[in-house]
């Protein structure tokens, strides 16, 4: 029960989140809700048409026949009435007791004679009047509709139907319009407001830190930010459309019921706990199920982005069946998740329709027993004012059938709406996550001149591997290292040694579990993030690169350069050398990912954007690993044009002579730890791991 409780106050919680975005546009809420209202007194209008239609086709009396009758009837009641008050007044000054009179009877009895007989008298006096002031309400009413309606209406009874029809057809038109505009108003600030998280939820995605990113993963990200928004779009269209527009339309056929005989409308809703009880078990259900619909998405969608990613191993190894198979798996689990919402789905409709057609049982044969039998009460029960005809009896039944309508919708609704609320979640879920990597509340300003970077008793490791029961040694033990200002330090080491995991904490893609990387002696946590990356340039392994012109690829590293900025930097990082040869030159799109050029073409540019960023410190992850030799070359050419006066960090599986030439010293990293640091020819006599990776090269090279 305490689980189903916290499920409620989340679904409430999310709701009132989707309002702070909604809020901005109330007034356009408000228009909305207008037309709402006239759609929903149009209906019930529409509905009680049935009483004229019966009244000229079933029982042949004109309008102005029955209006003219019921002025009489209620003209007779009036006078009625007036003689009975006129009667109990009577009573009333009779019952003067002379107090002078003497009468030997007890006291009691004497006071009770005294203190009943009136009350009973001012009681039916009382309701006498009410009666007569009733009466006198609706003989105004239908005298006005004698007066102002009625000329317009013939005598003759088929053009009187021909024109109710008529109306009748004219307000439909009238409530189409309304709805019409409604929900194009709804549909606008649903839009907007969708627009408004989804831009909330991309900017809180690109504040997380690096690993909360990759531990989430694209395919997930890509779930929430596309299929959950799908469903958070549907289920505000229908808040904003038919869950304000289907109970107003609901209660105007209540209201109308009520006008016509609350008691027996009232008797209608013995059901109503019922169906709030059945609603509250399927929506349980239907939340349940609708998470684990959204969740199954989100591996359809991992599976697809592997398979598109790996194209090239999959059509090299002739894996496509392999694929086949897993999207076939996971589709038939989101098929048996979807389906269970679709059972749910469809088992509360009928359910509903049938709780209502009960109601609606429980009213009308009550109702027709009045009817059919001229009488007022059941079993002494009063179940009416006055004697009901046919007329009464079908518009009764119109309405309470026209509550049933926006139920059904109402019921079909519900499904979506505990889906809107699962979407909301998983939206509200991201935007709530807050980044590993903090800024500093008291940031101090980054230091004008660069003295030395230093990595003291470092500890870490990933998050996912911290909850993993197999594997949860840390990536880094202990690590010590410093690098004095200008050094260009070579770090190698064998696949999970740490190297490129003790260099990514230097611009805080992560943060040490325990330790401190320190800038000139303070805290790398001390300063804002934007400035402590202004002043570090990174080329990893995989050169990303943007849907765009290789003119605006290299400018990412600092929009505010110029074009001849940017061209100086292309021709230092050898980018002008092929740019030259290839239509547009550096206004070039190089495509998605920048699969429009090679490996070796996307690094240079990779490394041309740093350049241009001019910064202090520069990180080379791997990043002349998947790249031909000559552009290596090229790349490291550039690298010791550039390095002079900076501090570079260089992680690399290949030391060649071309590194070697500019390198100040070598840091030999092994099973999270720095085993060995210093120059190369120190190292190859001194360093039993550094000779392993030197003589593993040399193999690689000649075989």
């Amino acid at each position: 029960m305490r689980l189903n409780s916290k499920n409620s106050a989340n679904d409430v919680n999310s709701f009132a989140r989707i309002l702070h975005y909604v809020w901005p546009y109330r007034k356009r809420l408000i228009v909305s809700f207008f037309f709402a209202i006239l759609v929903a007194l149009l209906w019930g209008a529409n509905l009680s048409v049935a009483f004229p239609v019966i009244k000229v086709l079933l029982q042949g009396e004109s309008l102005n026949e029955y209006v003219q009758n019921e002025i009489n009837k209620n003209e007779e009641i009036i006078q009625e009435k007036q003689e009975a008050l006129k009667k109990i007044s009577i009573q009333i000054h009779s019952q003067n007791i002379d107090q002078q009179e003497f009468k030997p009877l007890p006291l009691e009895t004497i006071h009770t004679d005294l203190a009943e007989a009136p009350v009973n008298l001012l009681s039916e006096h009382s309701r006498q009047q009410k009666k007569i002031s009733n009466a006198s309400r609706e003989l105004f009413a239908l005298k006005w509709v004698q007066s102002t309606i009625l000329p317009w209406v013939p005598n003759d009874h088929f053009d009187t139907f021909a024109l109710i029809l008529g109306i009748l057809l004219f307000a439909t038109l009238i409530k189409g319009l309304c709805i019409f505009t409604q929900d194009v108003i709804v549909g606008g600030v649903v839009e907007l407001a969708t627009m408004a998280i989804r831009k909330e939820c991309f900017r809180k995605v690109l504040d997380l830190d690096y690993q909360s990113i990759t531990d989430q993963g694209t395919a997930e990200l890509m779930s929430r930010f596309t299929f959950d928004m799908q469903q958070l779009s549907q289920g505000l269209t229908l808040m904003g459309g038919k869950i304000i527009r289907e109970p107003l339309k609901a209660l105007a056929c209540i209201i109308f019921a009520f006008m016509i005989n609350w008691r027996l409308t009232l008797l209608s809703f013995i059901f109503a706990p019922l169906i709030a009880i059945v609603f509250y078990k399927i929506g349980k259900m239907l939340k349940h199920a609708s998470q684990k619909m959204m969740e199954s998405m989100s591996r359809i969608y991992k599976t697809l982005e592997e398979s598109f990613d790996s194209s090239k191993v999959i059509i090299a190894f002739n894996g496509a069946r392999k694929h086949r198979n897993r999207f076939h798996h996971e589709n038939k689990e989101f098929f048996k998740k979807a389906m269970s919402i679709v059972r749910i789905d469809s088992l509360t409709s009928p359910t509903t329709e049938m709780l209502g057609m009960m109601a609606i049982f429980i009213a009308l044969i009550p109702g027709a027993y009045l009817v059919l039998r001229g009488k007022t009460e059941i079993w002494g029960i009063q179940l009416a004012s006055a004697p009901m005809d046919v007329a009464t009896l079908g518009v009764m039944y119109a309405l309470l059938a026209g509550i049933t309508d926006p139920a059904r919708k109402m019921s079909s609704v519900y499904s979506k709406l505990k889906r809107t609320a699962a979407a909301a979640e998983r939206i509200f879920s991201i935007i709530d996550r807050e980044s590993l990597v903090k800024e500093s509340e008291e940031p101090q300003p980054f230091p004008q001149n660069l003295e030395s970077v230093q990595f003291k008793n470092i500890d870490f490791t990933y998050s996912l591997r911290k909850d993993s029961t197999r594997n949860n040694d840390p990536i880094l033990d202990s690590v010590n290292l410093e690098v004095a200002a200008g050094e260009v330090v070579i770090v190698v080491g064998e696949n999970g040694s740490g190297k490129s995991t003790l260099v990514n904490l230097l611009p805080r893609f992560y943060d040490p579990d325990k330790g401190s990387v320190l800038i000139n002696e303070n805290d790398i946590r001390d300063y804002r993030l934007k400035d402590l990356r202004n002043h570090i340039g990174v080329v990893s392994q995989e050169t990303m690169l943007f849907d765009d012109t290789i003119l605006e690829n290299i400018r990412y590293g600092r929009p505010s350069a110029s074009r001849a900025e940017i061209e100086a930097v292309a021709k230092k990082a050898h980018v002008s050398q092929f740019a030259e040869q290839i239509p547009d030159g550096l206004l070039y799109n190089v495509g998605e990912k920048g699969q429009e050029l090679s490996g070796g073409q996307r690094q240079r540019i990779a490394l041309a954007r740093a350049i241009l960023r001019d910064p202090e410190i520069l990180i080379l992850d791997e990043a002349t690993s998947a790249i031909d030799s000559q552009s290596e070359i090229l790349i490291h050419k550039a690298l010791k044009e550039f390095a002079p006066g900076r501090t570079v960090f260089i992680i690399t599986h290949s030391i060649g002579q071309s590194l070697l030439e500019f390198a100040t010293r070598i840091v030999v990293m092994d099973s999270g730890k720095v085993v060995a640091t210093g120059p190369h020819s120190t190292l190859i006599n001194t360093c039993p791991r550094y000779q392993n990776l030197l003589s593993a090269q040399v193999r690689q090279r000649s075989a």
